[in-house]
């Protein structure tokens, strides 16, 4: 017993243990003894003595409650309520008569509504017990708490999505992109249920993400912006650590290849062809020529610079800052009798380097750019308005593909051509080609043919000449785009993994037709197929099941392409299969192998060894416990032996007042008189069924007789209460060897005491002192146990 209480005697000391014992009875219900003033001995020695107050426990409800009764809280009661319903409860504060209800008679609190935890996560209430008929206030008004008890009810939740990043192309595997992160309304403190685990649905291979921090990184390498620039990731957080059953959010992070330099320009042709009138102004532009660079930005600006040689004294070239076009300036003048052409070199280069791609080659190109001083004469008349002429692609240089005639008034005339693919007769207009030309890059040139004069290049005349490039056969066919193509671990026989298409650069004249096959046809692989549908797709089907990412992580699979030309061209294509961990339903869950090798470090006998760690604390908590236990115990009873020795401790909780048998009132008896046969005693006994008197033992014959006494006159009082009752006797005994036994004059603090001296005071006491001699004192073994365990 942990309090301090005034024992004026052994009977004081048994009443106090039997009271305590009973407000213990049932930690559940909310109680107040009330103030109790007991006269010991007919009042020679009374004093007042004020017992516990109201004894608090914790109240729960759980929230979002969908029972169709109200939910249950708790019981409220005092120990002035004698069941007789003369007392009534009150609730007052948060919630009271609209979230919670009292039942004033038995105290039983309910909550009349579902309560959200997240909206409010605990109450404080009032109670307080009143006489019924008066409303006078039996006890004070005390103040208790109850808490919403928290269930997984809310997902997690991105509040800032959808996100943006961005990351530069070409970065190493595990590049930081951004971090995301995802609230859950749940408590924290209370199970798994705000405990939040990341993963990626959409977005892989590319990038990844950590199940625990929500950082996102890359998870290819060399990623090409001029590839691909977007990509759409798609992010889950799902709480309960993941657990099936645990409530799950998305949000998508558009991430953004950001450009690095690392495409160097290029002219589209090696050869520019530009024509000056002798008459240009010097400073004035007289062409313009462009070297592409798939980069953008900075990264895309280009600086034009002319070779020194031939001719490049007497042009100059700046750079257009919109659109990086080369244009060529007139630094002197021109005089078409003195010179005719100039030919000269520019170099393209990048004005902003990136050392770290030096190795891809030199940043620059060149060009040779030709120009054609004309003359300025009175200008001819052509025959037609315009001309058209048709001519096949690929047509060999110096071809003649038509002619244009024109007439001039007055002596001699010099047709002139303007673009670079052709060139004309100055005499007979008969235009031909000057560079081979190719449909794909330009299916109809629009040219102008200038005629002269040749003694006065000024009188210009000028004709527009259509030219239709024909289309011919020359291009394979090819798959339609990179394909990005896996397969399942858990792939069956025969199952197409990969529909694929092809395209073909050459104009079609009747539809394009494609067919597909592997290569060596009739050599059967083991692997994988190509198998032919027949309306321009394929299909890549596997040959075998079981495939492993531990055996075999990436297959090529070579595919050979023909189209349906007269003259048959094909071409052969590798398609790159990833073995992939896949769902049931085939869904792409991961294409590391590193995830299949995890496990495979950690041995046998290092598993050995953990679960043997395991084992061992597991025990040493156990004793540990054990230990604690049995030092807490205060067991003041452990044979049966005389009452006056010995006080018995037991745990029975009472079952209400339907329970007539709560009590057993023969534990407090004489060991050697107790009978087998109970009687109820929430009802008088018959006569003939009353037991007999057990005989007293002669060293307790003075209390067992003063207790029959008390009995008899409980039986046979009229105001005892009917149900369960415990009543008390303030005997102390004819006298005793040992002195008083009050608590008065005890040690304050938890020193221990030395009880050695209670085996000095006689036969009667021996129980009492093996009782706080084994208190004191801890088994040797179980040291002895915890230190073997250690080592």
């Amino acid at each position: 017993i942990n309090r301090r209480t005034v024992h004026s005697s052994p009977r004081a000391f048994l009443e106090d243990a039997l009271s305590i014992y009973v407000s213990v009875l049932s930690p559940n219900i909310l109680s107040d003894t009330g103030p109790l003033a007991a006269g010991r001995n007919g009042g020679s020695r009374g004093f007042q003595r004020v017992k516990r107050g109201w004894v608090w426990n914790q109240f729960f409800v759980l929230e979002e409650y969908m029972g169709s009764d109200p939910q249950y809280v708790g019981k409220l009661h005092t120990d002035l309520d004698k069941g007789d319903s003369a007392v009534k409860y009150t609730l007052s504060g948060d919630g009271a008569g609209t979230i919670f209800t009292i039942d004033q008679i038995t105290g039983d609190i309910h909550a009349l509504r579902s309560l959200d935890r997240e909206v409010k996560p605990y109450y404080t209430l009032r109670a307080q017990a009143v006489d019924i008929e008066t409303n006078r206030p039996l006890e004070p008004e005390s103040e208790f708490v109850i808490k919403v008890q928290d269930i997984n009810d809310n997902e997690p939740k991105f509040l800032e999505g959808p996100y943006t990043a961005s990351v530069p192309e070409m970065s190493p595997v595990g590049t930081y992109v951004m971090k995301v992160t995802a609230t859950d309304a749940d408590d924290p403190t209370y199970g798994n249920s705000a405990r939040v685990v990341y993963s990626i649905l959409h977005g892989q291979p590319y990038f990844s993400v950590d199940p625990k921090t929500g950082v996102i990184r890359t998870a290819l390498p060399n990623m090409d912006r001029e590839m691909k620039e977007l990509y759409q990731v798609l992010i889950q957080a799902k709480d309960m650590g993941g657990q099936l059953g645990g409530l799950a959010g998305t949000t998508t992070i558009n991430i953004t290849l950001s450009d690095v330099n690392d495409n160097p320009p290029r002219f589209s042709k090696s050869i520019f062809h530009l024509r000056v009138p002798e008459s240009s102004a010097v400073g004035s532009a007289v062409g313009r020529i462009k070297a592409h660079d798939l980069d953008i930005g900075k990264n895309a600006e280009v600086e034009y610079n002319i070779v020194p040689g031939d001719g490049g004294a007497m042009f100059d070239i700046t750079t257009n800052e919109h659109n990086q076009e080369g244009i060529i300036m007139l630094k002197k003048p021109l005089d078409y009798e003195t010179k005719k052409a100039y030919t000269f070199k520019v170099e393209a280069s990048n004005a902003h380097l990136d050392p770290r791609f030096h190795n891809f080659g030199p940043f620059k190109d060149t060009a040779t750019v030709k120009i054609n001083v004309l003359d300025v004469d009175e200008p001819p008349v052509f025959s037609k308005p315009s001309y058209a002429m048709d001519v096949y692609e690929d047509t060999p240089q110096g071809t003649i593909i038509g002619a244009v005639t024109a007439q001039d008034l007055d002596a001699g005339n010099s047709p002139s051509d303007l673009d670079s693919f052709f060139d004309i007769d100055p005499v007979r207009g008969t235009i031909s080609t000057n560079e081979l030309l190719d449909r794909e890059s330009i299916a109809q040139h629009n040219i102008s043919v200038v005629a002269t004069k040749v003694n006065n290049p000024v009188l210009t005349s000028k004709v527009a000449v259509t030219v239709h490039v024909l289309d011919i056969n020359e291009f394979p066919p090819e798959l339609a785009m990179p394909y990005e193509t896996f397969v399942c671990e858990s792939a069956k026989v025969g199952q197409v993994i990969q529909v694929i298409s092809a395209r073909d650069q050459d104009l079609p004249q009747a539809g394009q037709k494609f067919s597909f096959k592997s290569p060596q046809e009739g050599v059967k692989t083991k692997n994988f197929t190509i198998r032919d549908f027949g309306n321009n797709t394929a299909g890549v089907m596997t040959l075998r099941g079981g495939f492993k990412r531990r055996s075999q992580e990436i297959y090529h699979l070579p595919v050979v392409i023909e189209d349906g030309g007269l003259q048959t061209l094909s071409s052969t294509g590798t398609l790159t299969i990833r073995v992939c961990g896949c769902d049931t339903d085939g869904s792409l869950l991961t294409c590391s192998a590193e995830a299949i090798f995890l496990p495979v470090g950690l041995s046998t006998g290092a598993l050995i060894a953990i679960l043997v760690c395991i084992v061992i604390l597991l025990v040493i908590v156990v004793l540990y416990v054990g230990v604690r236990r049995q030092k807490k115990k205060e067991t003041l009873m452990t044979s049966k032996e005389d009452i006056r020795d010995n006080v018995i401790h037991y745990d029975d909780e009472g079952g209400g007042e339907e329970d007539t048998h709560a009590f057993d009132m023969g534990t407090l008896r004489n060991p050697k008189v107790i009978k087998e046969n109970m009687f109820r005693r929430d009802v008088k006994p018959e006569l003939g069924l009353c037991p007999r008197r057990p005989v007293a033992s002669q060293n307790s014959a003075d209390i067992s007789n003063f207790i029959s006494l008390r009995l008899q006159e409980h039986e046979g009082d009229t105001s005892a209460p009917p149900y369960d009752s415990l009543a008390t006797y303030a005997y102390e005994g004819e006298g005793s060897v040992a002195e008083s036994l009050s608590s008065i004059e005890s040690v304050k603090g938890e020193t221990e005491e030395d009880y050695d001296y209670l085996n000095e005071w006689g036969p009667r006491f021996k129980t009492l002192a093996g009782i706080f001699g084994e208190r004191s004192e801890m088994p040797q073994w179980s040291w002895f146990v915890i230190l073997l365990f250690m080592v």
